[in-house]
């Protein structure tokens, strides 16, 4: 197991985005950097106000359609967490799972894939992709230390 993996970089987020036929403006080169910087999972409110602060005139719509397309291009994961839907800069270096702290959001990947467990499907289904998550509490967070002390 191992914390964190290699995520798409600045230029890899653009390259996508120009690929898919999208004119890179400045505030989807920030969107990107916000992503490749930050390594953290985002609600489309956190992202909407980073946003409005370099870019007032920008609408919450705007933002939010921007994140949906980036998922749907696989630039972006998706997180159903307990606060709400996240977005976090995609996984790269290989195929993999997460266990994800309920508590600080630390992520910790494993390789073990319960795909290769899975027997009798129907052959009428073509599996496309498939995700799996376990949600816990990391052993900072179950010991009652927060994460940002352990810094110190």
């Amino acid at each position: 197991m191992q914390v964190g993996t290699h995520t798409h970089t600045i230029d890899e987020m653009l390259r996508a985005m120009a690929q898919q036929g999208w004119r890179i403006t400045e505030q989807r080169r920030s969107l990107a950097t916000l992503f490749a910087e930050s390594g953290s999972y985002l609600s489309p409110k956190d992202v909407y106000e980073y946003m409005k602060v370099k870019y007032p005139g920008v609408s919450f719509d705007t933002v939010y359609r921007n994140l949906r397309l980036l998922s749907e291009m696989g630039v972006l994961e998706q997180f159903h967490l307990a606060d709400g839907l996240k977005f976090k800069a995609s996984c790269l270096s290989h195929h993999h799972h997460h266990m994800i702290c309920i508590s600080c959001e630390k992520t910790v990947t494993f390789e073990f894939c319960p795909m290769k467990l899975v027997k009798d499907l129907p052959e009428s289904f073509e599996i496309q992709s498939h995700r799996f998550e376990i949600f816990g509490y990391c052993s900072a967070c179950k010991s009652g230390i927060s994460p940002s002390s352990e810094l110190h």
